[in-house]
């Protein structure tokens, strides 16, 4: 995957919980089935894939950016475009 990409949120990864100043779990499976624009990858020493980088403020009514969730590429299905799908 690469930043710009269309992705869809098809899981909720088993490690993501809720507690008491983030409520973690909640945005993640409000984000289920949803398409989020990659916004950025990072490196995590001792993981062998990066994490993905996704903006989805505008699932709780803010402005995309407010709002950020950090997922395994497991749990994202990257979209066609629109030009690929045309084409199919």
């Amino acid at each position: 995957m690469r930043i710009g990409d269309k992705v869809r949120l098809i899981g909720v990864p088993p490690d993501v919980h809720d507690d008491e100043k983030l409520q973690s779990r909640q945005l993640f499976e409000k984000c289920v089935g949803q398409t989020f624009t990659v916004a950025g990858l990072e490196t995590v020493e001792g993981l062998p894939y990066q994490l993905i980088r996704l903006d989805v403020g505008q699932v709780i009514g803010k402005v995309a950016y407010l709002e950020t969730i950090w997922v395994e590429p497991e749990f994202l299905q990257l979209e066609l475009s629109q030009e690929l799908k045309a084409k199919s």
